[in-house]
């Protein structure tokens, strides 16, 4: 069966976030299982839509960051798996997070057709009340400022026993589990790897330096170290 325009669109977009240096049309075609001019002619409607691809025929193409998908269909399990992710992020996150997973399914749901509209509005799959987790008032706002930005944090954090240390860490990642967020950073004190329990940071102050190593790279490290595999 031949493939629809808005399917072969979407798997363009999704193509080219997989390259970050330009490719070729050829490529973009060979993989797409279609002419070269259809992928020129493609490439014009979703430049059209507002895609901020740079470029040109002969040289190859690149998608920038920050495209806005356009109103192409979804799932009835894809908006079914938004929905309920978004409102686990409102209930897990910090305020401002929650926030933005609630707005990112409006922005979703204002581009969909009305029959597709309507599952976003009346999904049947709810998340629970679950224990409220103790934790410093914008303590993650703070770590997840500092974690895109790749910066340090002085942190004042207490042990088991209450016993609170002073330390520099170098936050890269979150980990969200039920009852408990988990700082994922590299500790100046201990010259290692270390996870911190968000609820037993006393105090959290975003030093505004830049830690030395790319987070990127960093996240790798720990993934091998700890025998974990990424996501």
């Amino acid at each position: 069966m031949p493939m629809s325009r808005t399917q072969r669109l979407l798997d363009l977009i999704q193509l080219l976030r997989q390259y970050r240096r330009p490719v070729a049309a050829v490529t973009l075609a060979a993989t797409l299982g279609v002419s070269v001019r259809t992928v020129y002619r493609d490439i014009d409607t979703l430049k059209g839509q507002g895609a901020d691809i740079a470029g040109e025929a002969g040289v190859g193409y690149v998608l920038r960051p920050g495209f806005l998908l356009p109103p192409l269909m979804f799932t009835e399990d894809e908006i079914e798996a938004l929905v309920l992710g978004s409102r686990w992020v409102a209930e897990q996150a910090d305020g401002p997070l929650g926030k933005a997973a609630q707005a990112v399914v409006a922005k979703i749901s204002a581009v969909l057709p009305p029959e597709l509209k309507a599952g976003v509005e009346g999904s049947g799959l709810l998340i629970g009340p679950g224990e409220p987790m103790a934790a410093l008032d914008g303590a993650l706002a703070t770590i997840r400022h500092a974690i895109r930005r790749e910066r340090k944090l002085a942190v004042a954090y207490a042990d088991e026993r209450g016993e609170a240390t002073e330390r520099v860490i170098w936050p890269i990642a979150v980990a969200f589990f039920d009852r408990v967020r988990v700082v994922v950073a590299w500790c100046e004190l201990r010259d290692g790897y270390r996870h911190f329990r968000i609820d037993r940071i006393v105090s959290v102050e975003d030093r505004d330096e830049r830690y030395p190593r790319r987070r990127g790279r960093m996240l790798k490290d720990w993934h091998a170290v700890q025998g974990i595999p990424e996501q």
